[in-house]
């Protein structure tokens, strides 16, 4: 009961913070105590960010860190510290609410979250988003700015991964160059499912200084450039660096 409690009271402030109202429910049996909400609500069309299409020369901000999934995993098994979980906790309580608001004030053309299928899963999606042979559009990864969670490289040093890695994984094989990806020891969280991750948008190249600035004073300080759109009919590719002046600034 105690326990129910806390994680009513929890949810009610939260959904309260997003003005949203608990109007109903219903309770299951199951072996683990579960709880789960579906989200109804009205979006004025004129505002929404759908996931693609994406379009050639823009950048790629992503507003968190990840690692939420390998860090879980580590601390089922005991091996994650109190103060990496205490940090990703304080990031999957971040809410995007103010990101998406401040991503859209900059010129974002496509957006989505980041979650159970990882970071390379849901750029795929986006990637592949009601295109046409003649509007294909792909990616290049900069994998050195990929922002990550403290602990996150010690855990898959540890060979420790979130259950759904595997899966995810499989999404490997729309990247053009895995053989170099493979030699960091940041390719494998590529992969690894979020819990409240962050949000991935593409911004013009323009408002990337203003859009960064404003994302970190308002709490994302993680936020990076991590990649821009390209037009090839590859998916994506990685690299750990651009000789492209224009992203000079946000990837130093």
């Amino acid at each position: 009961e105690e326990t129910l409690l806390h994680m009513l009271s929890g949810a009610m402030t939260v959904l309260k913070q997003e003005n949203c109202a608990l109007i109903g429910g219903h309770t299951s049996e199951g072996n683990e105590l579960s709880m789960g909400f579906s989200v109804n609500g009205i979006v004025n069309k004129h505002k929404v960010l759908p996931k693609g299409p994406l379009i050639d020369g823009y950048a790629l901000v992503l507003t968190k860190p990840l690692g939420t999934g390998v860090l879980g995993a580590a601390d089922m098994r005991g091996k994650a510290s109190g103060k990496h979980m205490l940090s990703s906790i304080e990031s999957m309580l971040l809410s995007n609410r103010s990101a998406v608001n401040i991503l859209s004030k900059h010129g974002a053309v496509a957006c989505t979250d980041i979650t159970g299928f990882g970071l390379v899963g849901h750029l795929l999606e986006m990637l592949q988003y009601e295109t046409t042979i003649d509007s294909i559009v792909g990616a290049e990864l900069f994998l050195d700015q990929i922002p990550l969670l403290d602990g996150a490289i010690e855990c898959i040093a540890m060979g420790i991964t979130s259950t759904l890695q595997p899966q995810n994984i499989r999404s490997a094989r729309a990247i053009i160059n895995n053989d170099f990806g493979i030699q960091s020891n940041k390719y494998p969280l590529l992969f690894d499912p979020q819990t409240s991750g962050g949000l991935l948008a593409a911004i013009p190249f323009d408002k990337v200084d203003s859009a960064i600035n404003e994302l970190i004073s308002s709490g994302y300080d993680k936020s990076k450039v991590i990649g821009r759109t390209i037009n090839k009919t590859a998916l994506f590719n990685l690299t750990n660096n651009t000789d492209d002046d224009k992203w000079t600034n946000q990837i130093n």
